[in-house]
């Protein structure tokens, strides 16, 4: 890992305990052993580190998408995008993305920092729900409209679907938040993978 990279991951540990705005540019430095001006020569502020972060985390996002097979953009940006998708393809695509949330470490302080955040800022209010609540139920939504349309037996709204399938995933990162050890985590991933193929089943099989 370089300095670039250790500077993000530095400061990211400190926004998930201490909040976004209550860390400073000296706190981050300090953390490395470095001074402010070599922290400078890499990052211009601390929102420049903030905003390399959130690319970050976009771009993996579009890589787990790209691998699963769903669209890697809103259904606004891309519609067509959604009419192909496999109901397998959705179910490996959040089975990473749990994955990813829960044991990614610049993940999890990201989801870490935006939950304590949202309250203190409306940008960052708006982030939250973009990245982890009305945004991925949006993208499930339209995801299990189009997927609907092939079925020939009644299903519930494509919007009490989304709800259903997403619920549990915010709720069972929380829970491994709490996981004192890596068994147990790896219990409530397998939990969740569970979920996720005895939801298909019971919808779309």
């Amino acid at each position: 890992m370089n300095t670039k990279e250790k500077i993000l991951v530095a400061a990211l540990r400190l926004f998930a305990v201490n909040g976004y705005e209550a860390v400073s540019v000296s706190q981050i430095a300090g953390e490395l052993g470095i001074t402010k001006g070599a922290l400078y020569r890499h990052y211009k502020n601390k929102r420049d580190i903030f905003n390399c972060i959130f690319e970050y985390v976009c771009q993996l996002d579009v890589e787990r998408s790209q691998k699963s097979g769903v669209p890697e953009k809103d259904y606004s940006e891309m519609p067509e995008a959604f009419s192909n998708v496999s109901a397998e393809s959705i179910g490996d695509y959040m089975k990473a993305q749990f994955r990813y949330w829960s044991e990614d470490e610049i993940a999890c302080n990201f989801r870490k920092m935006l939950t304590l955040e949202q309250y203190k800022s409306s940008e960052m209010n708006d982030l939250y729900q973009k990245v982890l609540v009305s945004g991925p139920l949006d993208y499930i939504e339209n995801l299990f409209r189009e997927l609907s349309k092939e079925q020939e037996k009644r299903l519930p709204s494509s919007h009490a679907l989304a709800v259903e399938f997403y619920a549990p995933f915010y709720l069972l990162l929380s829970l491994s938040d709490g996981a004192d050890c890596k068994e147990k985590k790896d219990e409530i991933a397998k939990s969740y993978v569970c979920y996720i193929n005895d939801f298909f089943q019971k919808y779309f099989a």
